[in-house]
């Protein structure tokens, strides 16, 4: 990808691809419900595309009608063994998500994924599943999955992590006992609200010292047919969009229909700190999750603190949220972000080499970030990234090269494909 130096600036209003994280639910669900459910919106990028065609070789039919997929639902207990492994590609969401599912199944499955997901850690997800009764051949990927007889278990997770809890939680589908997971902060919680729209009962207790615990009563389960669920924009994709709106001067867009799930749109609230002139409008409930119309326009920006539970609402948005730091006016400390070494890359230290081509001051500390402001700053050099395979050091690399006055070019791009299709597109056709 080459962004190119320009005067134009972002404006008008754009729709973003529909949410990675509620499109690996919605069929993941769909799979295991008695019936027919109707996705819209559903993003077909390649991370959400593996996550359907493993589903396909294990027995799951779908159709493609328009801008609708239809998935017919084989029943918790009608998923077929896969003639061969199935390969999430780069998805830690759907390898930790299918985990808890395939603990439950009769047959042995093969699980695994692309060089980055061989090095990511599994064992969050291994070792509680191994204390309901899960079977497996190790803690990493590739993983061996065999039939367990899965009982319940209270468990308090160390870190608030949905992709913890999500798994666990399929898993308790298939349980004997009761499954709760306890949090110290509420993490993502798409894969609640769609259990819940899937006719599944489950607790919900915030009534103890601040933490939140979700329980999956003990009983038979079972998954309703007949949904319709409709995928909201992306607020991971959408942020790219925000941050470029304030930081390229004369800028102002609007971004339809994006998921603003308070569990995940932390970068909204750090944003408004920091001086942001962003709104929400036309806000509405769709398929269990809060959506609105974001406005951003550009704004000048101060440094702020980012820690503690706030960092848990905004993980995927700290690359983005880096690059509003390095041309706000002062010092921006993000703590208790230790995470994000364990992503697609070491963001930490990704982001700070990509801050450092551009020209700003940034440091890392042993969870977090230190980023010296530089407002207004010039940037005016050829700059050539490479983003590790990491689409959102990929995108932020993007945002950063509109501002500067030559060249920026980001190999091996294709990685943003994960998550955004025609990223490109978008982006560059947003400038008027």
């Amino acid at each position: 990808m080459r962004i190119k130096g320009t005067k134009k600036s972002l404006r008008g209003s754009l729709a973003m691809p529909g949410d990675k994280s509620i499109s690996h639910r919605a069929v993941m669900l769909a799979a295991l419900a008695d019936g027919r459910t109707e996705i819209g919106g559903f993003l077909r990028g390649e991370d959400c595309l593996n996550t359907l065609k493993n589903f396909k070789m294990m027995g799951v039919d779908y159709i493609e009608k328009k801008d609708k997929l239809l998935i017919k639902g084989r029943g918790l207990k009608g998923l077929q063994k896969p003639g061969k492994a199935l390969d999430v590609g780069n998805s830690g969401t759907a390898f930790r998500l299918m985990t808890g599912i395939l603990a439950g199944q009769e047959f042995i499955t093969k699980l695994t994924g692309d060089a980055s997901i061989q090095k990511r850690p599994m064992k969050r997800v291994v070792e509680p599943l191994r204390k309901m009764g899960g079977r497996f051949s190790g803690e990493s990927a590739p993983l061996i999955i065999f039939p367990g007889k899965l009982k319940g278990l209270n468990y308090e997770s160390p870190i608030a992590s949905a992709q913890v809890k999500s798994a666990l939680l399929l898993a308790g589908l298939y349980a004997s006992g009761a499954v709760s997971v306890t949090e110290k902060v509420l993490s993502r919680d798409h894969t609640e609200r769609m259990l819940k729209n899937f006719g599944v009962k489950l607790k919900t207790d915030t009534s103890v010292s601040g933490k939140y615990k979700v329980t999956l009563p003990a009983g038979r389960h079972k998954l309703r047919g007949g949904l319709k669920i409709a995928v909201p924009g992306d607020f991971s994709s959408a942020a790219f969009f925000i941050v470029a709106a304030l930081l390229v001067p004369g800028s102002k867009i609007t971004l339809k229909n994006i998921g603003v799930n308070p569990a995940r749109a932390g970068l909204i609230d750090v944003l408004k700190k920091m001086g942001a002139r962003l709104a929400l409008k036309n806000k509405k409930i769709v398929s269990g999750e809060p959506v609105a119309d974001i406005e951003a326009a550009y704004s000048p920006l101060k440094g702020t603190t980012v820690d503690g539970a706030l960092i848990v609402r905004l993980i995927d948005e700290v690359p983005v949220l880096a690059a509003a730091a390095a041309l706000a006016q002062g010092r921006t400390v993000i703590k208790d972000a230790g995470e994000l070494r364990v992503k697609e890359s070491d963001r930490l230290k990704s982001i700070c080499a990509l801050l450092s081509a551009f020209g700003f001051k940034a440091g890392e500390t042993a969870d977090g970030l230190i980023i010296d402001g530089s407002p207004g700053r010039q940037i005016s050099k050829n700059i050539k990234i490479d983003p590790a395979y990491d689409h959102r050091i990929a995108m932020t690399a993007a945002v950063l090269g509109l501002l500067n006055q030559k060249e920026t070019l980001i190999s091996a791009d294709k990685c943003i494909e994960t998550s955004f299709p025609r990223f490109e597109q978008a982006l560059l056709g947003a400038l008027k």
